[in-house]
């Protein structure tokens, strides 16, 4: 959502002063390098959707890989670490917008709103629809993440699936079920979405 060089100012800015330098990273194990590289942008994107602006964004993303390094042998011994580490990102996005007691930025932001009125599927009917965006920061949390990652920052699907430690089919059907709620919510006809089958339910 930021630009290259403002996203590398800013990181370089949050991680200064009493926090541990960016060069730091280079002294850390290999396997926690590589995951913060991976992941530092989509979780920033995420995060700065819901917080309104990057600043915010990277000092809850910095301290979100901070709680990751300090439990990082913990998590490595998870079933699915990828789901695990998700976990700790939503949970610092919804206490810091429960503490300041807000909805997601989305919800009210005019660049976020434009973003999403110019997706070119499904959404760009709705986008008249008034509550659209209400709507979508009441979805359950996995089909919250869904919309918000494929439809308000373009995410494709395998790397959705991947970040939230999901099945792609499954991520397609929290995806399916997410436009099925918005669209009885917002009064607009259609169809219901096709279930899994019974093995992919179970990887959900």
């Amino acid at each position: 959502m930021t630009g290259d060089d403002d996203f590398y100012d800013a990181l370089s800015d949050a991680f200064a002063g009493p926090r541990r330098p960016v060069d730091a990273l280079a002294q850390l194990p290999l396997d926690f390098q590589a995951f913060y590289i991976g992941h530092i942008k989509l979780y920033l994107d995420y995060a700065e959707a819901q917080l309104g602006d990057a600043r915010s964004a990277i000092e809850l993303v910095h301290q979100v890989f901070s709680e990751i390094q300090d439990a990082w042998q913990a998590l490595m011994g998870e079933g699915n670490f990828e789901k695990a580490a998700w976990a700790i990102l939503r949970q610092a996005i919804g206490l810091q917008l429960k503490a300041e007691d807000r909805r997601p930025s989305f919800i009210a932001d005019g660049a976020v709103a434009r973003a999403l009125r110019a997706s070119q599927d499904q959404f760009k009917i709705m986008e008249s629809s008034r509550g659209l965006f209400t709507a979508i920061a009441d979805l359950p949390p996995k089909q919250f993440d869904v919309i918000v990652l494929r439809h308000v920052l373009g995410y494709p699907t395998s790397r959705i699936a991947w970040f939230m430690g999901l099945s792609e089919s499954v991520v397609d059907y929290h995806g399916r079920n997410a436009k099925e709620r918005l669209r009885v919510q917002l009064g607009i006809p259609g169809t219901p979405p096709r279930s899994p089958s019974g093995k992919e339910r179970n990887k959900k």
